[in-house]
């Protein structure tokens, strides 16, 4: 059984549409599937529709950005998590409503990035941004706004060569700082839209996660024990970007704690890597 929890389209920062999504996952015979978009889930009823067309079992998802802290870490300074919503209404008025003011910072963010990049280009002679610009970087996306569009079109101007390069010389530099929505809050919102909160990607090396904060497991999972224990559902156990020492530390920490476990590639872009996760199959049966 081929399981993969953790898609983005391009109603966030995928570079594939749902339908070309629920193409690949027929192609690689993946059966339970959630596309989970960033602060997103204008995609979910279609994602539900081609998934039970396909005969594909598909259950909602996105992918909530979260300001975090600590007080025995980074002296107690915010750094941001990722949490994955799963099996929630997508109708749900609440979800919906605090979705769309979030993507309309996301947009004021934007401007602000762009005016920062601005600043740079100045300083190197290279052409400003201009309102043009930012018309059509808003026009590339289905979803919501953020940092690799703007990265993109980036690569599109030939300021730079690739998305890691906008991210590198320029994009976090010249970042402004995310909507700030506490873990307390996305719990609240996921859970009355009947859903199920998951910490994504605890020790992703190249993502957000706990590293940030920590790079001892033990201590990773004490901050959760901690912090997060009443207001998550689960862990994602099986990520892309995790080792098997990850794996089984966090699969033993769910066990103990009665945790749900979930699994998924994060699938962006080329190349490919859908259903490449060895996610058990017994994941399935957490989401009866």
């Amino acid at each position: 059984m081929i399981i993969d929890l953790h898609i983005h389209s391009k109603s966030s920062d995928g570079v594939f549409t749902v339908q070309e999504i629920i193409k690949e996952a027929i192609v690689r015979n993946i059966v339970f599937l959630s596309i989970t978009d960033h602060d997103s889930i204008d995609c979910q009823e279609v994602a539900i529709g081609l998934a039970r067309q396909a005969k594909i079992r598909y259950i909602s998802g996105v992918e909530l950005n979260v300001t975090f802290s600590c007080p025995n870490f980074l002296e107690g300074k915010s750094v941001p998590l990722d949490f994955l919503g799963y099996q929630f209404d997508p109708k749900n008025s609440e979800l919906n409503a605090k979705l769309r003011e979030m993507a309309l910072y996301r947009e004021e963010r934007a401007a602000k990035i762009l005016k920062k990049l601005n600043t740079e280009f100045e300083k190197e002679g290279i052409k400003k941004l201009t309102k043009e610009d930012f018309d059509s970087i808003q026009a590339s996306v289905d979803g919501t706004l953020g940092r690799p569009h703007i990265a993109d079109y980036l690569v599109k101007k030939r300021i730079v060569q690739s998305r890691q390069e906008a991210f590198d010389k320029y994009l976090v530099k010249c970042d402004v700082p995310k909507y700030p929505l506490y873990l307390e809050d996305a719990s609240k919102l996921v859970r009355n839209a009947g859903g199920k909160l998951v910490l994504a990607h605890p020790n992703d090396p190249h993502g957000t996660s706990l590293m940030a904060l920590t790079k001892t497991l033990s201590e990773q999972t004490e901050i959760v024990q901690e912090s997060m224990l009443t207001l998550i559902d689960g862990v994602e156990c099986w990520h892309s970007r995790s080792e098997a020492e990850t794996n089984s530390h966090y699969v033993q920490f769910a066990e103990e704690h009665g945790l749900i476990m979930t699994g998924g590639s994060d699938c962006h872009q080329k190349p490919i890597i859908m259903g490449t996760v060895n996610v058990p199959a017994y994941v399935s049966d957490q989401f009866a």
